[in-house]
Protein backbone atom coordinates (compact mmCIF):
# COMPACT_ATOMS: atom_id res chain seq x y z
CA UNK A 1 0.00 0.00 0.00
CA UNK A 2 0.81 3.80 -0.59
CA UNK A 3 2.35 5.21 2.20
CA UNK A 4 2.20 8.84 3.06
CA UNK A 5 5.31 10.91 3.54
CA UNK A 6 8.10 10.92 1.07
CA UNK A 7 10.73 9.50 3.39
CA UNK A 8 9.00 6.65 4.15
CA UNK A 9 7.77 5.81 0.96
CA UNK A 10 10.76 6.09 -1.35
CA UNK A 11 13.64 5.54 1.16
CA UNK A 12 16.06 5.13 -2.21
CA UNK A 13 16.00 8.79 -2.24
CA UNK A 14 18.25 9.25 0.26
CA UNK A 15 20.82 7.84 -1.97
CA UNK A 16 20.54 8.92 -4.89
CA UNK A 17 22.89 11.07 -5.10
CA UNK A 18 25.29 8.25 -5.45
CA UNK A 19 23.36 5.31 -6.42
CA UNK A 20 21.20 6.56 -9.39
CA UNK A 21 20.81 8.85 -12.35
CA UNK A 22 17.00 11.19 -12.19
CA UNK A 23 15.76 10.00 -16.34
CA UNK A 24 12.48 10.95 -18.63
CA UNK A 25 10.64 7.83 -19.55
CA UNK A 26 10.34 7.27 -23.07
CA UNK A 27 7.47 8.77 -24.77
CA UNK A 28 5.62 5.88 -26.53
CA UNK A 29 2.82 6.15 -29.72
CA UNK A 30 0.77 3.27 -28.24
CA UNK A 31 -0.10 2.05 -24.24
CA UNK A 32 -1.86 -1.14 -25.08
CA UNK A 33 -1.86 -3.29 -21.61
CA UNK A 34 -1.54 -7.01 -21.78
CA UNK A 35 -1.10 -8.66 -18.78
CA UNK A 36 -1.23 -6.85 -15.27
CA UNK A 37 -0.80 -8.70 -12.19
CA UNK A 38 -4.46 -7.94 -10.42
CA UNK A 39 -3.04 -10.23 -6.68
CA UNK A 40 0.13 -8.55 -6.42
CA UNK A 41 -1.52 -4.74 -7.66
CA UNK A 42 -4.33 -5.71 -4.45
CA UNK A 43 -1.02 -6.32 -2.31
CA UNK A 44 0.79 -3.12 -2.79
CA UNK A 45 -2.27 -0.28 -2.73
CA UNK A 46 -2.78 -0.65 -6.86
CA UNK A 47 -5.87 -3.27 -6.97
CA UNK A 48 -7.95 0.05 -8.11
CA UNK A 49 -6.89 1.41 -10.95
CA UNK A 50 -8.92 0.60 -13.92
CA UNK A 51 -7.29 0.33 -17.41
CA UNK A 52 -6.61 4.18 -18.22
CA UNK A 53 -4.88 4.43 -14.89
CA UNK A 54 -2.56 1.43 -15.82
CA UNK A 55 -1.55 3.03 -19.19
CA UNK A 56 -0.79 6.24 -17.04
CA UNK A 57 1.21 4.41 -14.49
CA UNK A 58 3.10 1.43 -16.82
CA UNK A 59 3.19 3.06 -19.89
CA UNK A 60 3.81 6.80 -19.40
CA UNK A 61 4.92 6.55 -16.36
CA UNK A 62 3.44 9.26 -14.79
CA UNK A 63 4.43 9.12 -11.16
CA UNK A 64 2.55 7.33 -8.52
CA UNK A 65 1.00 9.51 -5.79
CA UNK A 66 3.56 10.31 -2.79
CA UNK A 67 5.79 8.27 -4.78
CA UNK A 68 9.17 8.74 -6.70
CA UNK A 69 8.88 12.34 -8.56
CA UNK A 70 10.73 11.01 -11.56
CA UNK A 71 12.56 7.72 -12.20
CA UNK A 72 15.98 6.51 -11.31
CA UNK A 73 18.19 4.69 -13.56
CA UNK A 74 20.46 2.82 -10.77
CA UNK A 75 24.25 2.20 -11.64
CA UNK A 76 26.20 -0.31 -10.90
CA UNK A 77 29.43 -2.55 -12.76
CA UNK A 78 29.46 -6.10 -12.74
CA UNK A 79 31.40 -8.98 -13.93
CA UNK A 80 29.47 -10.29 -17.02
CA UNK A 81 31.30 -13.98 -18.48
CA UNK A 82 33.67 -13.66 -15.81
CA UNK A 83 35.19 -10.28 -17.11
CA UNK A 84 34.44 -7.38 -15.14
CA UNK A 85 32.45 -4.28 -16.95
CA UNK A 86 32.43 -1.00 -15.23
CA UNK A 87 30.54 0.37 -17.86
CA UNK A 88 27.57 -0.55 -16.86
CA UNK A 89 23.96 0.51 -15.27
CA UNK A 90 20.21 0.60 -16.13
CA UNK A 91 20.39 1.01 -19.77
CA UNK A 92 16.70 0.13 -20.79
CA UNK A 93 15.28 0.51 -17.11
CA UNK A 94 14.96 2.34 -14.39
CA UNK A 95 13.63 1.96 -10.74
CA UNK A 96 9.70 3.60 -11.02
CA UNK A 97 8.18 4.16 -7.70
CA UNK A 98 9.11 2.24 -3.70
CA UNK A 99 5.79 0.49 -2.27
CA UNK A 100 4.89 -1.50 0.67
CA UNK A 101 2.68 -4.76 0.61
CA UNK A 102 0.28 -5.33 3.37
CA UNK A 103 3.30 -6.73 5.46
CA UNK A 104 5.03 -3.09 5.70
CA UNK A 105 7.79 -4.89 3.71
CA UNK A 106 9.39 -2.32 0.88
CA UNK A 107 8.94 -3.64 -2.91
CA UNK A 108 10.37 -1.97 -5.77
CA UNK A 109 8.82 -1.52 -9.56
CA UNK A 110 11.04 -1.36 -12.04
CA UNK A 111 11.16 -1.80 -15.41
CA UNK A 112 12.31 -3.04 -18.67
CA UNK A 113 12.33 -1.36 -22.26
CA UNK A 114 11.38 2.08 -20.75
CA UNK A 115 13.38 3.88 -22.50
CA UNK A 116 17.57 5.51 -23.22
CA UNK A 117 19.25 6.47 -19.72
CA UNK A 118 22.71 7.25 -19.66
CA UNK A 119 23.93 3.81 -19.25
CA UNK A 120 22.16 3.05 -22.52
CA UNK A 121 25.85 2.59 -24.15
CA UNK A 122 24.37 2.77 -28.08
CA UNK A 123 21.44 0.34 -27.17
CA UNK A 124 17.64 1.90 -28.31
CA UNK A 125 16.14 1.03 -24.51
CA UNK A 126 13.63 -0.88 -25.84
CA UNK A 127 11.61 -4.21 -25.04
CA UNK A 128 10.57 -6.21 -27.61
CA UNK A 129 7.09 -7.46 -26.91
CA UNK A 130 8.06 -10.93 -27.58
CA UNK A 131 10.75 -10.32 -24.96
CA UNK A 132 8.13 -8.84 -22.47
CA UNK A 133 5.62 -11.80 -23.22
CA UNK A 134 8.67 -14.18 -22.38
CA UNK A 135 9.86 -12.88 -18.92
CA UNK A 136 5.81 -12.63 -17.90
CA UNK A 137 5.02 -16.34 -18.24
CA UNK A 138 8.94 -17.01 -17.11
CA UNK A 139 7.61 -15.16 -13.82
CA UNK A 140 4.44 -16.54 -13.37
CA UNK A 141 5.58 -20.12 -14.02
CA UNK A 142 8.63 -20.03 -11.37
CA UNK A 143 6.05 -18.61 -9.05
CA UNK A 144 3.65 -21.36 -9.69
CA UNK A 145 6.40 -23.77 -9.26
CA UNK A 146 7.74 -21.87 -5.67
CA UNK A 147 10.97 -20.53 -6.76
CA UNK A 148 11.81 -16.66 -5.04
CA UNK A 149 11.14 -14.70 -8.13
CA UNK A 150 10.21 -11.36 -9.17
CA UNK A 151 6.93 -10.81 -10.48
CA UNK A 152 5.79 -9.31 -13.55
CA UNK A 153 3.35 -6.65 -12.47
CA UNK A 154 2.33 -4.91 -16.05
CA UNK A 155 3.52 -5.28 -19.58
CA UNK A 156 1.97 -2.76 -22.22
CA UNK A 157 2.70 -2.59 -25.92
CA UNK A 158 4.06 0.54 -27.02
CA UNK A 159 3.26 0.57 -30.79
CA UNK A 160 7.37 1.00 -31.87
CA UNK A 161 8.49 -1.28 -35.05
CA UNK A 162 11.70 -2.53 -33.38
CA UNK A 163 15.50 -4.33 -35.26
CA UNK A 164 16.98 -7.04 -33.43
CA UNK A 165 19.51 -9.66 -34.62
CA UNK A 166 17.94 -12.65 -32.44
CA UNK A 167 14.18 -12.30 -33.86
CA UNK A 168 12.82 -11.59 -37.17
CA UNK A 169 12.72 -7.83 -37.29
CA UNK A 170 11.02 -5.32 -37.55
CA UNK A 171 9.19 -6.37 -34.15
CA UNK A 172 6.70 -5.27 -31.90
CA UNK A 173 7.78 -3.43 -28.96
CA UNK A 174 6.79 -3.33 -25.03
CA UNK A 175 7.47 -2.18 -21.71
CA UNK A 176 7.25 -4.32 -19.11
CA UNK A 177 7.22 -3.39 -14.78
CA UNK A 178 8.48 -6.06 -12.30
CA UNK A 179 7.87 -6.18 -8.81
CA UNK A 180 10.84 -7.08 -6.99
CA UNK A 181 11.82 -6.88 -3.05
CA UNK A 182 15.44 -4.66 -3.93
CA UNK A 183 16.44 -3.12 -6.97
CA UNK A 184 19.70 -3.43 -5.86
CA UNK A 185 22.34 -5.65 -7.24
CA UNK A 186 25.91 -7.12 -6.69
CA UNK A 187 27.22 -5.04 -8.87
CA UNK A 188 25.68 -1.82 -7.25
CA UNK A 189 28.76 -2.87 -4.16
CA UNK A 190 31.45 -3.40 -7.04
CA UNK A 191 30.76 -0.36 -8.26
CA UNK A 192 31.23 1.78 -4.99
CA UNK A 193 34.32 -0.34 -4.12
CA UNK A 194 36.14 -0.06 -8.15
CA UNK A 195 35.54 3.52 -6.80
CA UNK A 196 36.68 3.56 -3.47
CA UNK A 197 33.93 5.15 -2.62
CA UNK A 198 34.31 4.02 1.25
CA UNK A 199 31.47 6.87 2.44
CA UNK A 200 28.71 5.91 0.22
CA UNK A 201 29.33 2.17 0.65
CA UNK A 202 28.29 2.50 4.50
CA UNK A 203 25.47 4.36 3.15
CA UNK A 204 24.63 1.66 0.91
CA UNK A 205 25.03 -1.45 3.70
CA UNK A 206 23.22 0.87 5.83
CA UNK A 207 20.08 0.59 3.54
CA UNK A 208 20.30 -2.61 2.65
CA UNK A 209 20.43 -3.93 6.64
CA UNK A 210 17.67 -1.77 7.40
CA UNK A 211 15.14 -2.30 4.76
CA UNK A 212 15.89 -5.76 3.85
CA UNK A 213 18.24 -7.52 6.33
CA UNK A 214 17.44 -6.35 9.57
CA UNK A 215 18.49 -9.17 11.55
CA UNK A 216 22.76 -7.65 10.22
CA UNK A 217 22.58 -4.39 12.15
CA UNK A 218 25.08 -3.78 14.24
CA UNK A 219 26.99 -0.94 15.49
CA UNK A 220 30.30 -1.58 14.19
CA UNK A 221 29.93 -0.95 9.85
CA UNK A 222 32.51 -3.96 9.52
CA UNK A 223 30.48 -6.23 11.43
CA UNK A 224 27.55 -4.87 9.67
CA UNK A 225 28.60 -5.83 6.44
CA UNK A 226 30.00 -9.45 7.24
CA UNK A 227 26.37 -9.85 8.83
CA UNK A 228 24.90 -8.08 5.79
CA UNK A 229 26.72 -10.35 3.40
CA UNK A 230 25.39 -13.67 5.38
CA UNK A 231 21.96 -12.63 5.14
CA UNK A 232 22.54 -12.36 1.10
CA UNK A 233 24.32 -15.19 0.94
CA UNK A 234 21.84 -17.33 2.37
CA UNK A 235 18.88 -15.96 0.35
CA UNK A 236 21.19 -16.62 -2.63
CA UNK A 237 21.34 -20.51 -1.98
CA UNK A 238 17.44 -20.92 -1.38
CA UNK A 239 17.02 -19.58 -4.32
CA UNK A 240 19.75 -21.24 -6.45
CA UNK A 241 18.40 -24.71 -4.39
CA UNK A 242 14.78 -23.33 -5.77
CA UNK A 243 16.13 -23.19 -9.44
CA UNK A 244 17.93 -26.75 -9.44
CA UNK A 245 14.83 -28.74 -8.12
CA UNK A 246 12.77 -27.01 -10.85
CA UNK A 247 14.63 -27.45 -13.73
CA UNK A 248 15.06 -23.62 -14.03
CA UNK A 249 18.21 -22.67 -16.49
CA UNK A 250 18.91 -18.25 -15.91
CA UNK A 251 21.13 -18.39 -18.48
CA UNK A 252 22.99 -14.92 -17.84
CA UNK A 253 24.42 -15.42 -13.96
CA UNK A 254 26.55 -12.19 -14.35
CA UNK A 255 27.08 -10.05 -11.08
CA UNK A 256 24.65 -7.30 -11.93
CA UNK A 257 21.77 -9.90 -12.43
CA UNK A 258 21.79 -10.49 -8.94
CA UNK A 259 20.02 -8.85 -6.37
CA UNK A 260 20.88 -8.44 -2.63
CA UNK A 261 17.22 -10.66 -1.43
CA UNK A 262 18.07 -13.68 -3.72
CA UNK A 263 14.96 -12.98 -6.19
CA UNK A 264 15.40 -14.20 -9.49
CA UNK A 265 15.54 -11.62 -12.62
CA UNK A 266 17.28 -10.38 -15.46
CA UNK A 267 16.74 -14.11 -16.85
CA UNK A 268 16.66 -12.96 -20.32
CA UNK A 269 17.46 -16.37 -22.42
CA UNK A 270 15.78 -18.50 -19.77
CA UNK A 271 15.15 -22.22 -20.09
CA UNK A 272 13.42 -24.93 -18.30
CA UNK A 273 14.66 -28.49 -18.55
CA UNK A 274 12.79 -30.98 -21.05
CA UNK A 275 14.96 -33.51 -19.40
CA UNK A 276 17.52 -33.60 -16.50
CA UNK A 277 21.04 -32.37 -18.49
CA UNK A 278 23.73 -30.68 -16.07
CA UNK A 279 25.14 -29.54 -19.45
CA UNK A 280 22.17 -27.58 -20.59
CA UNK A 281 22.73 -23.76 -21.40
CA UNK A 282 20.45 -21.66 -22.05
CA UNK A 283 22.11 -18.25 -24.10
CA UNK A 284 23.09 -18.94 -27.59
CA UNK A 285 26.14 -16.72 -26.96
CA UNK A 286 27.34 -18.90 -23.78
CA UNK A 287 29.98 -20.82 -25.79
CA UNK A 288 32.23 -22.34 -23.19
CA UNK A 289 28.36 -23.37 -21.03
CA UNK A 290 29.60 -20.94 -18.01
CA UNK A 291 26.16 -20.67 -17.03
CA UNK A 292 25.24 -24.16 -17.80
CA UNK A 293 22.17 -25.59 -15.32
CA UNK A 294 24.26 -28.13 -13.52
CA UNK A 295 27.17 -25.22 -12.85
CA UNK A 296 24.45 -22.56 -11.11
CA UNK A 297 25.24 -23.39 -7.66
CA UNK A 298 28.72 -22.84 -7.86
CA UNK A 299 28.15 -19.54 -9.89
CA UNK A 300 26.25 -18.26 -7.61
CA UNK A 301 29.25 -19.02 -5.13
CA UNK A 302 31.16 -16.82 -7.31
CA UNK A 303 29.21 -14.10 -7.46
CA UNK A 304 28.74 -13.88 -3.89
CA UNK A 305 32.39 -13.85 -3.68
CA UNK A 306 32.45 -11.15 -5.41
CA UNK A 307 30.40 -9.28 -3.66
CA UNK A 308 32.90 -10.28 -0.76
CA UNK A 309 35.43 -8.79 -2.29
CA UNK A 310 33.79 -5.62 -2.62
CA UNK A 311 32.83 -5.27 0.90
CA UNK A 312 36.43 -5.09 2.15
CA UNK A 313 36.01 -1.47 1.17
CA UNK A 314 33.89 -1.64 4.40
CA UNK A 315 37.15 -2.33 6.46
CA UNK A 316 35.62 -5.62 7.07
CA UNK A 317 38.37 -8.52 7.77
CA UNK A 318 38.69 -10.68 4.47
CA UNK A 319 38.42 -13.64 7.29
CA UNK A 320 35.41 -12.37 9.02
CA UNK A 321 33.85 -12.26 4.86
CA UNK A 322 35.05 -15.29 4.09
CA UNK A 323 32.93 -16.90 7.23
CA UNK A 324 29.90 -14.84 6.11
CA UNK A 325 29.74 -16.87 3.24
CA UNK A 326 30.16 -20.40 4.37
CA UNK A 327 26.57 -21.13 4.87
CA UNK A 328 25.90 -20.46 1.37
CA UNK A 329 26.67 -24.35 0.70
CA UNK A 330 24.46 -25.51 3.44
CA UNK A 331 21.61 -23.12 2.46
CA UNK A 332 21.86 -24.60 -1.07
CA UNK A 333 21.87 -27.90 -0.11
CA UNK A 334 19.02 -27.47 2.30
CA UNK A 335 16.73 -25.53 0.05
CA UNK A 336 17.29 -28.31 -2.91
CA UNK A 337 16.44 -31.01 -0.53
CA UNK A 338 13.29 -28.79 0.61
CA UNK A 339 12.19 -27.53 -2.54
CA UNK A 340 12.29 -31.05 -4.37
CA UNK A 341 10.26 -32.81 -1.32
CA UNK A 342 8.02 -29.77 -2.08
CA UNK A 343 7.76 -30.12 -5.42
CA UNK A 344 7.02 -34.13 -5.05
CA UNK A 345 4.68 -33.67 -2.04
CA UNK A 346 6.55 -35.40 0.11
CA UNK A 347 7.93 -34.78 3.69
CA UNK A 348 12.05 -35.13 3.80
CA UNK A 349 12.96 -37.38 6.50
CA UNK A 350 15.05 -34.57 8.73
CA UNK A 351 18.15 -37.26 8.25
CA UNK A 352 20.25 -35.05 6.27
CA UNK A 353 21.99 -37.73 5.02
CA UNK A 354 19.24 -39.53 4.40
CA UNK A 355 17.71 -36.72 2.29
CA UNK A 356 21.16 -35.91 0.15
CA UNK A 357 20.89 -39.41 -0.85
CA UNK A 358 17.68 -39.77 -2.18
CA UNK A 359 18.07 -36.66 -4.02
CA UNK A 360 21.76 -38.02 -5.65
CA UNK A 361 19.36 -40.93 -6.61
CA UNK A 362 16.80 -39.45 -7.57
CA UNK A 363 18.35 -36.93 -10.14
CA UNK A 364 21.02 -39.34 -11.11
CA UNK A 365 17.85 -41.62 -12.35
CA UNK A 366 16.51 -38.42 -14.18
CA UNK A 367 19.23 -37.16 -15.79
CA UNK A 368 20.10 -41.75 -17.03
CA UNK A 369 16.19 -42.29 -17.96
CA UNK A 370 15.58 -39.09 -19.52
CA UNK A 371 12.21 -38.34 -17.99
CA UNK A 372 10.16 -35.53 -18.68
CA UNK A 373 11.35 -33.26 -16.08
CA UNK A 374 7.77 -31.80 -15.28
CA UNK A 375 6.02 -34.91 -16.00
CA UNK A 376 8.32 -37.05 -13.42
CA UNK A 377 6.84 -34.00 -10.49
CA UNK A 378 3.25 -34.17 -11.89
CA UNK A 379 3.09 -38.09 -11.76
CA UNK A 380 4.58 -38.58 -8.21
CA UNK A 381 3.54 -35.12 -6.32
CA UNK A 382 1.90 -36.99 -3.12
CA UNK A 383 3.97 -39.61 -2.88
CA UNK A 384 1.59 -42.96 -2.26
CA UNK A 385 -1.35 -40.58 -2.80
CA UNK A 386 -0.19 -40.49 -6.50
CA UNK A 387 0.85 -44.11 -7.01
CA UNK A 388 -2.50 -45.16 -9.10
CA UNK A 389 -1.47 -41.28 -11.01
CA UNK A 390 1.97 -42.18 -11.69
CA UNK A 391 1.08 -45.62 -13.55
CA UNK A 392 -1.20 -44.27 -15.77
CA UNK A 393 1.09 -41.61 -16.91
CA UNK A 394 2.54 -41.23 -20.42
CA UNK A 395 5.52 -42.73 -19.15
CA UNK A 396 4.58 -45.36 -16.98
CA UNK A 397 6.99 -47.38 -18.36
CA UNK A 398 9.86 -45.65 -16.98
CA UNK A 399 8.63 -46.34 -13.41
CA UNK A 400 8.40 -50.32 -13.73
CA UNK A 401 11.86 -50.64 -14.52
CA UNK A 402 14.14 -52.05 -12.15
CA UNK A 403 16.39 -48.73 -12.16
CA UNK A 404 13.50 -46.79 -10.60
CA UNK A 405 12.47 -49.23 -7.90
CA UNK A 406 14.82 -48.02 -5.05
CA UNK A 407 13.66 -44.54 -5.66
CA UNK A 408 9.97 -45.50 -5.72
CA UNK A 409 10.46 -47.54 -2.54
CA UNK A 410 11.75 -43.79 -1.27
CA UNK A 411 8.76 -41.96 -2.30
CA UNK A 412 6.41 -44.31 -1.11
CA UNK A 413 8.16 -44.42 2.07
CA UNK A 414 7.81 -40.62 2.84
CA UNK A 415 4.80 -38.94 4.34
CA UNK A 416 2.70 -37.05 1.77
CA UNK A 417 2.38 -33.62 2.12
CA UNK A 418 -0.80 -31.46 1.61
CA UNK A 419 -2.67 -34.93 0.02
CA UNK A 420 -5.86 -32.68 -0.33
CA UNK A 421 -4.47 -30.60 -3.03
CA UNK A 422 -4.56 -33.90 -5.15
CA UNK A 423 -8.36 -33.69 -5.94
CA UNK A 424 -7.25 -30.03 -8.30
CA UNK A 425 -8.15 -29.94 -11.48
CA UNK A 426 -4.45 -29.42 -12.24
CA UNK A 427 -4.05 -33.29 -10.92
CA UNK A 428 -6.63 -34.88 -12.68
CA UNK A 429 -4.76 -34.08 -15.97
CA UNK A 430 -2.62 -36.75 -17.68
CA UNK A 431 0.33 -33.89 -17.94
CA UNK A 432 1.13 -30.47 -15.91
CA UNK A 433 1.20 -27.21 -16.95
CA UNK A 434 4.94 -26.44 -19.11
CA UNK A 435 7.08 -23.57 -20.28
CA UNK A 436 9.72 -25.57 -22.86
CA UNK A 437 10.98 -23.12 -24.95
CA UNK A 438 8.91 -24.81 -28.05
CA UNK A 439 5.73 -24.15 -26.27
CA UNK A 440 6.79 -20.31 -25.83
CA UNK A 441 7.38 -20.22 -29.24
CA UNK A 442 3.86 -21.87 -30.19
CA UNK A 443 2.46 -19.38 -27.94
CA UNK A 444 3.81 -16.66 -29.90
CA UNK A 445 3.35 -17.16 -33.50
CA UNK A 446 -0.24 -16.30 -33.09
CA UNK A 447 0.50 -13.07 -31.21
CA UNK A 448 2.62 -12.32 -33.97
CA UNK A 449 0.21 -13.66 -37.44
CA UNK A 450 -3.20 -12.32 -36.23
CA UNK A 451 -2.87 -10.94 -32.81
CA UNK A 452 -4.62 -13.65 -31.23
CA UNK A 453 -3.78 -13.84 -27.38
CA UNK A 454 -6.07 -16.79 -26.58
CA UNK A 455 -3.26 -19.54 -26.35
CA UNK A 456 -0.99 -17.08 -24.46
CA UNK A 457 -3.91 -16.34 -21.76
CA UNK A 458 -4.81 -20.13 -21.48
CA UNK A 459 -1.12 -20.78 -20.51
CA UNK A 460 -1.29 -17.97 -17.90
CA UNK A 461 -4.56 -19.24 -16.63
CA UNK A 462 -3.17 -22.82 -16.31
CA UNK A 463 0.01 -21.67 -14.99
CA UNK A 464 -1.75 -19.82 -11.91
CA UNK A 465 -4.04 -22.85 -11.34
CA UNK A 466 -1.31 -24.90 -11.25
CA UNK A 467 0.31 -22.12 -8.04
CA UNK A 468 -2.89 -22.35 -6.78
CA UNK A 469 -3.11 -26.36 -6.91
CA UNK A 470 0.29 -27.00 -5.32
CA UNK A 471 0.95 -23.75 -3.14
CA UNK A 472 -2.83 -21.77 -2.36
Amino acid sequence: MLIGGMTDATPILALADFLADPVEPADFPKHEVHFWNNRWAGEVGLGDLDAAAQAAHFGRFEPLPGNLPQPLALRYHGHQFGVYNPQLGDGRGFLFAQLRDRDGRLLDLGTKGSGQTPWSRQGDGRLTLKGGVREVLASSYLEALGVNTSKSFALVETGEQLARNDEPSPTRSAVLTRLSHSHVRFGSFQRLAYLEQGAEMARLVEYCVDQFHPQAADPDLARRACNLLEGIAVATGKMIGQWMAAGFVHGVMNTDNFNITGETFDFGPWRFLPVSDPNFTAAYFDEQGLYRFGRQPVQGGWALQQLASALLATGADADDLAKALAPYQLAYRDSFVAHTHGLLGIAPTGEAEDDVGFLQAFYAWMTESEAAWPQVFHDWFGGSASEARAAASPQSALYTDAAFAPLKAQILARDPVRPERLSHDIFQRPAPPSLLIDEVEALWDPIVETDDWSAYEQKLADIEALRLARWG
